[in-house]
């Protein structure tokens, strides 16, 4: 039943049997330590740089007269 909503409740019930009630906490809170850049919230003006960039490039097409 791999890839169907039986087998992924299933595999979380045999997961938390296996390796405890807060198997999923743990590997969510594994994941959430090992982030170490700090993304544009370290640095703001990086952010307003970025966004303005991203501003000025149009995904239309340019309109002929």
């Amino acid at each position: 039943m791999a890839g169907t909503k039986t087998g992924g409740i299933a595999a979380a019930k045999t997961n938390k049997e296996k390796y405890g009630a807060d198997f999923y906490s743990k590997i969510g809170s594994i994941g959430g330590k090992k982030g170490h850049t700090g993304g544009f919230a370290a640095n703001r003006d990086l952010a307003r740089i970025a966004g303005a960039k991203g501003g000025r490039i149009s995904r239309r097409t340019k309109k002929t007269v």
